[in-house]
């Protein structure tokens, strides 16, 4: 227990930087208020020394213990269980230089948390949809881990666009017109009104479902608030940007001349696709538009880099397929892409000055399925 209680000023600063919750890595408990208690305003934490202000306590020495015992430096915010555990249950796993170097972890985190101004408060969509047998349900707690320095919540709560626990499979025609309505209505009511009120003034975009409800939601956003869709990672699991791999270059191929067949456009990013699985759909007559990148994989998108170059791309190939094919046609879409590519298709897409998209998604044992169109084929007058 110590013996030195720091001066008030001191013990203030440290609750400030510490933003009033436990500096134990991994806990960051909020240590002001005890709402069951009927105490919202109490303090529940504790001002522990790194190096004890005894020479015999944890971590004492008699000549820093004394020089030390009221220096803020030298002070961490605990919650009780991990103030025993440093100094009482294992004193000797915590040694001065790994307590130093969780008080300015999260000291360096609260003050870059705090410092961003509030124009760069962005609204959080969570939008997870069944895929297959599958629920994809997005941490609200890893969203906002991801959102600085760049940007940060605006509120506490995310804006949640998404049905579960429907008996619907996304082998079955009922749960895309289920799904997509479904998504539509929600984010009339909980977005759209907003933006139009200009409660919303940026969206920052965590998805995970499949991927034609991953481009109607693209196409819902549009370009009618400016808006950062994420992408979930695998290696190292989270929606934190890596940059450990060299920006993605996109390319584009169009059918041979003469190909006059049904339009379809392969978006081949996460995995390969054969030409033969759309033919098979559309027909041996297929004329067949493809982008992809020079190696496709799960986990290729890196960095928000890689969205820009992927959204100049998009618009081009849907601008060159309607130079080429002409006013009143559906492009047939076959898309295998990371879901914050999926949503970027669909927010380029124009709607007055693009083609219809027809949206096929894979379905396991079955090959590619039609899901539901996007636009009109109305020929020109």
């Amino acid at each position: 227990m110590a013996k030195t209680k720091p001066p008030q000023k001191i013990q203030s600063a440290l609750w400030a930087k510490a933003g009033g919750r436990c500096e134990y890595r991994g806990c960051n408990d909020y240590l002001v208020g005890d709402l069951i208690a009927g105490k919202e305003d109490g303090l529940y934490g504790f001002i522990a020394h790194i190096v004890a202000d005894s020479p015999g306590g944890p971590r004492g020495d008699p000549v820093r213990s004394p020089q030390l015992a009221k220096s803020l430096g030298n002070l961490m915010l605990l919650c009780a269980k991990h103030h025993k555990l440093i100094d009482t249950d294992a004193p000797a796993d915590h040694p001065e230089d790994l307590l130093l170097e969780m008080k300015e972890a999260h000291e360096a985190r609260i003050e870059t948390n705090t410092g961003i101004s509030a124009e760069y408060a962005s609204h959080v969509i969570r939008f997870g949809a069944s895929i297959g047998k599958n629920e994809a349900l997005v941490s609200t707690q890893a969203i906002f881990r991801a959102m600085p320095p760049d940007r940060h919540p605006a509120t506490g709560r995310t804006i949640d666009l998404e049905i579960l626990n429907q008996a619907f499979q996304d082998d079955e025609a009922e749960f895309w017109k289920l799904q997509r309505a479904n998504l539509d209505r929600l984010f009339s009511e909980r977005v759209r009104g907003r933006i139009e009120r200009q409660e919303i003034k940026h969206l920052s975009v965590f998805a995970l479902a499949p991927q034609p409800l991953l481009f109607e939601l693209g196409r819902l956003i549009y370009d009618i608030v400016p808006t950062t869709v994420h992408q979930l990672l695998r290696e190292p699991q989270g929606w934190i940007w890596q940059r450990d791999r060299p920006p993605l270059e996109f390319v584009a191929s169009e059918p041979p001349a003469g190909a006059e067949g049904p339009i379809a456009l392969k978006l081949a990013v996460s995995a390969p696709v054969d030409d033969n699985r759309i033919r098979a759909v559309l027909g041996q007559d297929a004329a067949i538009w493809s982008l992809t990148i020079g190696e496709p994989g799960n986990d290729v998108v890196r960095r928000p880099e890689d969205l820009a170059a992927f959204r100049t791309a998009m618009r081009k190939i849907y601008r060159d397929i309607k130079n080429r094919h002409g006013e009143g046609k559906a492009i047939n879409v076959f898309p295998v892409l990371p879901v914050s590519l999926a949503v970027e298709a669909g927010r380029v897409w124009m709607p007055k000055a693009d083609l219809a998209l027809t949206l096929f998604d894979h379905v396991r044992d079955r090959g590619f399925v039609e899901t539901f169109t996007i636009g009109e084929t109305v020929p020109p007058a």
